[in-house]
């Protein structure tokens, strides 16, 4: 079967696991930590990165830095993995769930703005009220859908007009730019990557908090390593042990020197997905953006007048060609844990996520299977 994505380990990543067992450095002290850091820092052009044992845990270790706490809201996209909404959960905060623009899936700013202004007021001390709720609003937790940057220049405007932080969930970001800059570049108060075996690069899992903030980059760092202080076993504050291994980090820095290539076969496959496509009136690309030259993570198709019992079918018929079809994102509010949080919604999510069909695209996919699975769903009826 040709697979969704999957890794490729193609590079120096078994040397430097050999190296992490030769030198007797393991978990989570050794030389690959820090030079993956320094080298995720330098590919997003932000001053400090911070690896961690998943994107989740990165995300958490975030909120938990900016001060969501207890009852807090923090505005997340309807469209996005669950894990950003656990995330929140994790902090015992609430997800306000707000909807996608229709013309790039991520979160929407125009109405962003308009139901802050009309639920919101800031208080004596500065803070944010959800009146609706009496809850304080935290921070503003954009995603990059598929690898594609949100309108930041416009969120990032709102965020500052409010006083709240902006902690960007880029799980699939790494390799972006955005309006022409890596996305070190976007304002965001921090950025969350993930290295799970399905994305850009990977680590075998893991993740990274990317800012500029010296002093609240420290801070993530002190938090994600227990808290601890000085040499002996003394900790000031509640911390998490959050790091990444030396084995991960090191099939990290194997994955990070390919990266340009890995972006590039994913750029190409988009590529090949739109062109073969084009004569069909029904069936569209992945969203894209003005401001944003995606990495393009996913590449597929989205079938926005078809219904979603069709676009099923057509997953079932590319899995009896051996080809590795499956459903998108089902929208937040929809998840059993979240269906009582605050939501603004249109109907966009709602509306497309049924319709969205990921294909094949494996940095190392051949021009054979690309064109195996295009046969297949022009073989569709």
């Amino acid at each position: 079967m040709i697979p969704l994505a999957i890794p490729n380990i193609s590079g120096n990543e078994g040397k430097y696991l050999q190296a992490c067992v030769d030198e007797n450095f393991v978990s989570t002290v050794g030389r690959f930590v820090g030079e993956f850091e320094d080298l995720l820092a330098a590919a997003t052009d932000y001053k400090h990165a911070v690896v961690t044992s998943q994107g989740t845990t990165a995300l958490h270790l975030g909120l938990t830095a900016l001060g969501v706490d207890v009852g807090d809201l923090v505005i997340i996209p309807d469209l996005t993995f669950i894990a950003t909404a656990n995330a929140v959960a994790h902090c015992k905060a609430l997800p306000w769930i707000i909807d996608v623009s229709a013309e790039n899936w991520t979160l929407d700013p125009v109405l962003l703005s308009k139901v802050l202004s009309e639920n919101c007021e800031i208080d004596t001390n500065g803070n944010v009220i959800h009146k609706p709720t009496g809850r304080t609003v935290k921070c503003i937790l954009p995603v990059y859908t598929m690898g594609l940057a949100p309108d930041m220049d416009a969120i990032c405007d709102i965020a500052e007009e409010w006083g709240l932080p902006v902690l960007s969930d880029g799980a699939a970001a790494l390799g972006t730019n955005y309006q022409g800059k890596p996305i070190g570049h976007t304002r965001a108060t921090m950025t969350m990557m993930s290295f799970n075996g399905n994305k850009i690069i990977t680590s075998g899992g893991g993740g990274v908090l990317l800012g500029n903030n010296t002093d609240l980059m420290e801070r993530v760092r002190h938090m994600s390593s227990t808290a601890r202080s000085g040499i002996n076993y003394d900790h000031d504050i509640v911390g998490f042990n959050y790091r990444m291994t030396n084995i991960q980090a090191a099939v990290g820095v194997g994955q990070i020197e390919v990266l340009d290539t890995f972006v590039a076969s994913k750029r190409k496959t988009a590529s090949h997905y739109q062109n073969a496509f084009q004569h069909r009136d029904d069936i569209q690309p992945f969203m894209t953006a003005p401001w944003s030259e995606g990495n393009h993570w996913f590449s597929g198709i989205f079938m926005p007048d078809w219904t979603a019992d069709r676009v099923a079918l057509l997953r079932d018929h590319l899995r009896r060609c051996d080809i590795d079809a499956r459903p998108f994102w089902q929208p937040m509010h929809m998840q059993a844990p979240y269906a009582q949080c605050p939501t603004n919604l249109q109907g966009v999510a709602t509306g497309v996520w049924e319709k969205i069909l990921p294909l094949p695209c494996s940095t190392q996919i051949t021009d054979e299977e690309l064109q195996q699975v295009t046969n297949a769903v022009l073989s569709f009826n």
